[in-house]
């Protein structure tokens, strides 16, 4: 389905090691930033075909290569530019090649410049636009849970205009990416009650000027393409909050809901491979991408998927007519291990997902929340008696505590706000804590109502968005789908050419004057040019128009659903970014610490800046000399006996004494060269052991006799 991020960001790096490397081995050093950023998209071995020996990091000790260029992809982070400079001080490379994630600070640039070291050893200096994590084909995201604090906590404002203009960094990384420079829209609410109603046209403004800034000195952007120029949309999670609290019955959506679905650096489910066999494991395995059964089925409604997942084994077995029939049946395909793990994992997560979906009583329980977030029941008519509906809900003891106050919160936004008491009375009927208070009152943050008074004139504003109409064939099972997120009618109204300017406002709408020929100060002329963008289908053959949505504090995976739908019912391509996915657990837990002290938080802006390892800034040790080996010890001669050489006679008598009566000396006696001779003492021994010796042989020859 048209372009994929994923591919666009692999090519990026691919193509620039190739273009540097040109045949030549050199030596590939990123950090722990860049590091996630290529892992993300590439295999080790894509980067080692490249003619890269070998990949280091930064941060850590690595031995001195001085006769091989290396090329670093960094982040342009104050400590990453240090740790640089001391690799050019020790000068640890031949020639070094500089590529930078995203725009390097020019305080930074300047170090560098500065440095005649540096000036010395690099070779080439470059910026890639690849600050920002694909997810999927068409997802994008930053990896960043704590923005939405840092956007709509109250004692973060100091650090909103800092963060908005980062996001912007990575917004404008992303159409770079794809070759875009985009018209650009952005959310403003009609009635705004919140200080964050401005996030969305200053989070615009930073993006445009930052394209323009990249457009004025890079004279080859935007490329010479054919396609219909792309659009941009700048909007908040204010825009739809009910979004994030539905229970949705699609698998990708659903799964992340009810299931212990880890989501890091990669997203991962904890299932028993090879059950019931001898070499039966708890494996985490990765959903991905990668994954084929997960990416054909993630945007089914579950009901499609179970049937898909049997129908692709009813070939194969006529007795397969249950999940665990299937189940069964492929523990006998031992020769298809990989494939039989990938259809067990889901098989494991669909049927435990309908497991708590009967135990959870979600039919019911979904139902009310349906007619909540839609304003209609399921014949389509206005819904009557909603309040005895959610207060039973309440009183059902399968209806965990987490389902009910997404239930109070879903019902509050459809009241628009409820007296104090009710909201107390509610909350003490459902037995919910009372610091889950806290999370109906931080609602006002996100520009929600949250109290009313007993007389309070105010109307029940209308949606953004005209109320849905009744669809001429409705299956039963999907009654429990009808809502549909904000997301998608905006980009429906955007393909038919009739979104509301006072409610999405262009920054720059004089551009697209020389294009269309129509004055577009009027909603009314604009309709009645029809534009190229503006047309509801492509052909096949007509290049696809993209589409970049960004949603500031968090995205939900019903909007990326309906992006991937509209991009196939429309023939455009449309990405969704976002800062990170929410799950309906996540955005509660991220509701309440909005009320928490920031010290608390742990928000990056708030952590100790990260500094250069010490090891780095330590002299290189010198090599040291390779260790001496000692000679063999040779056996040592005897010594002669000139001590007692003077004293010797050749003329002794039979008895052993001279002439003049003196009795003959005899000489030393002369040690063994197998008895040391470093001390006198040892030289001494010997002869006290021979003395001894002869005495108790005398002794024993006397008792024999």
């Amino acid at each position: 389905m048209g372009v994929s991020i994923i591919d666009v960001q692999r090519d990026v790096i691919l193509d620039t090691l190739r273009r540097i490397t040109r045949g030549d081995w050199k030596v590939l050093v990123v950090d722990e930033t860049s590091r996630k950023l290529i892992d993300n998209v590439t295999k080790e071995d894509d980067i080692l075909h490249e003619n890269i020996t070998n990949v280091e990091q930064i941060e850590e000790r690595r031995p001195p290569n001085l006769d091989t260029d290396a090329i670093y992809i960094l982040s342009p982070q104050p400590h990453i530019v240090d740790c640089l400079l001391a690799d050019f001080e020790r000068r640890r490379y031949r020639r070094s090649f500089l590529v930078w994630t995203s725009l390097l600070d020019p305080r930074l640039r300047k170090r560098i410049d500065s440095t005649p070291s540096a000036r010395e050893q690099i070779a080439n200096f470059q910026t890639l636009t690849i600050d920002f994590y694909p997810r999927e084909s068409h997802l994008i995201t930053f990896r960043d849970p704590w923005s939405f604090p840092t956007l709509f906590h109250p004692a973060c404002n100091s650090l909103v205009q800092g963060h908005l203009q980062d996001i912007s960094h990575k917004i404008v990384s992303l159409c770079v990416s794809l070759g875009e420079y985009p018209t650009i829209r952005y959310y403003r609410p009609r009635n705004p009650s919140h200080e964050a109603s401005v996030l969305c046209s200053h989070l615009a403004r930073f993006v445009q000027d930052g394209l323009d800034q990249y457009a004025q000195y890079h004279n080859d952007f935007p490329p010479q393409v054919n396609r219909p120029r792309g659009a941009l949309f700048i909007t908040d999670r204010t825009m739809d909050l009910f979004s994030p609290l539905i229970h949705e019955f699609t698998y990708q959506a659903m799964a992340h809901d009810l299931l212990p679905i880890k989501d890091g650096d990669k997203v991962l489910y904890k299932t028993v491979v090879n059950e019931g066999e001898p070499n039966e494991e708890v494996k985490d395995m990765e959903i991905g991408e990668k994954d084929k059964i997960w990416v054909e089925n993630r945007h089914r409604h579950m009901k499609d998927t179970i049937e898909k997942l049997m129908g692709d084994f009813q070939n194969a077995s006529d007795n397969a007519t249950s999940l665990n029939a299937i189940k069964d049946m492929l523990a006998g395909l031992p020769q298809f291990q990989e494939l039989k793990e990938a259809y067990s994992l889901h098989l494991s997560m669909a049927q435990e997902c309908m497991n708590l979906f009967q135990q959870r009583k979600l039919p019911d329980l979904a139902s009310v929340e349906q007619s909540l977030a839609t304003g209609l029941d399921e014949d389509y008519r206005k819904p009557k008696n909603l309040a005895d509906q959610v207060v039973r809900s309440l009183d059902e003891e399968s209806v965990i505590m987490p389902d009910r106050l997404r239930l109070l919160v879903m019902y509050l936004l459809y009241r628009d706000g409820l007296l104090p008491a009710d909201t107390h009375r509610l909350l003490a009927h459902a037995q919910l804590p009372p610091h889950d208070n806290e999370v109906i009152a931080n609602l006002e943050l996100l520009g929600a109502r949250v109290q009313r008074s007993l007389k309070d004139p105010k109307p029940v504003p209308p949606p953004l968005f005209g109320k849905k109409q009744r669809p001429t064939a409705l299956d039963e099972a999907y009654a429990l789908s009808r809502f549909t997120p904000v997301l998608k009618s905006m980009l429906e109204a955007h393909v038919t050419g009739t979104l509301d300017q006072s409610v999405f406002p262009f920054t720059k709408p004089q551009l697209d004057a020389p294009q269309d020929g129509v004055d577009l100060s009027s909603q009314a002329s604009l309709r009645s040019a029809k534009p190229t963008w503006a047309k509801t289908r492509l052909a096949a053959s007509e290049p696809r128009q993209r589409v970049i949505v960004f949603v500031a504090g968090g995205g939900t995976y019903a909007e990326s659903r309906v992006c991937y739908e509209l991009s196939r019912s429309s023939s455009r391509d449309i990405f969704l970014a976002s800062s990170h996915m929410l799950s309906p657990s996540l955005f509660i837990r991220q509701l309440s610490d909005l009320s928490v002290d920031r010290r608390r938080l742990d928000i990056p802006a708030d952590r100790p800046k990260p500094k250069v390892p010490q090891h780095l800034l330590e002299p290189e040790p010198r090599p040291k000399p390779p260790p001496m080996v000692a000679p063999a010890p040779s056996p040592r001669m005897p010594e002669p006996p000139t001590s007692s050489m003077h004293t010797m006679s050749l003329q002794t008598g039979s008895n052993g004494t001279i002439p003049n009566g003196r009795a003959a000396s005899r000489p030393t006696p002369v040690p063994s060269a197998s008895v040391p001779s470093s001390s006198s003492h040892q030289k001494l021994e010997k002869p006290e052991r021979v003395k001894e010796d002869k005495k108790k042989h005398h002794f024993f020859s006397r008792k024999k006799q």
